[in-house]
């Protein structure tokens, strides 16, 4: 059994697989626990696209913001907020007519049920994600499935009331990766408050993002601090500004 510092304080995101294939019984594991995840009032809000075709892989990769080492995953799990197995139910069960007789509100998903739904979601992609790692597998969140709305759409034939929300790659981590360092995380007392919301203090906000682990957020270009070069790269950035669009028209097919 995986110890509790492997398993959830040395974790790290995985980038490089083993040319190794996950075994039918590994992969059956990692499922398992996927489908015994919490879920809000046992309704199970999500679907699971375990994407195979080698093809549908390697366009994952372009349209998730050119990440190459999606198509060499050897398993990719897409997970969706769902909602249309859920209005499917309620049609196949005569709701809308019922509804209609006993005059009851025709009620479609809007917002709260979207976020809900992406809650179930990513509760069942994180515990995937560590089933994946107490196996010896390594894995990463690919958040870029976000963007790109109307093509992955079509792609994975998502209909009405479906989301994309989170992707995960998972596979054996090769040695290069296994001896990578750990990225660091922000301080627990900037993180983890007590019974209320306390912004962070000026000396708390010039110190973050700061010290050893934190080189991708280095000055470039004209930007005078690290602030506003992360600004720049993360926030301003083209996949950033496309994954809002993206968002942005899911949320309007959605109503």
């Amino acid at each position: 059994m995986t110890d509790f510092d492997t398993l959830f304080l040395k974790r790290k995101s995985v980038r490089a697989y083993e040319d190794r294939p996950i075994q039918p019984r590994v992969r059956a594991q990692v499922l398992a626990a996927t489908m015994r995840a919490p879920t809000a009032g046992d309704l199970m809000l999500y679907s699971v696209l375990e994407i195979e075709e080698q093809a549908l892989k390697e366009k994952l990769a372009e349209t998730c913001d050119h990440q190459q080492f999606i198509a060499k995953a050897p398993l990719v799990l897409v997970f969706l907020a769902d909602y249309s197995r859920m209005m499917a139910y309620f049609e196949h069960h005569g709701v809308p007519e019922w509804c209609a007789r006993t005059g009851r509100p025709a009620i479609k998903p809007r917002e709260s049920d979207l976020l809900l739904a992406c809650c179930d979601a990513l509760i069942a992609a994180q515990t995937a994600a560590i089933a994946a790692e107490s196996l010896g597998l390594g894995s990463c969140y690919i958040g870029d499935i976000m963007e790109n709305w109307e093509i992955h759409r079509e792609l994975l034939a998502l209909p009405k009331y479906t989301f994309p929300i989170t992707m995960l790659c998972i596979g054996y981590p090769t040695q290069q990766q296994k001896d990578r360092l750990q990225p660091p995380r922000l301080p627990e007392q900037l993180i983890v408050m007590k019974n209320r919301y306390r912004p962070a203090a000026p000396e708390e906000l010039a110190s973050m993002y700061q010290g050893k682990g934190y080189g991708k957020f280095a000055l470039h270009g004209d930007a005078e601090n690290a602030a506003q070069a992360l600004y720049d790269r993360k926030f301003a950035a083209d996949f950033s500004q496309e994954m809002r669009r993206s968002v942005a028209a899911m949320l309007k097919d959605w109503e």
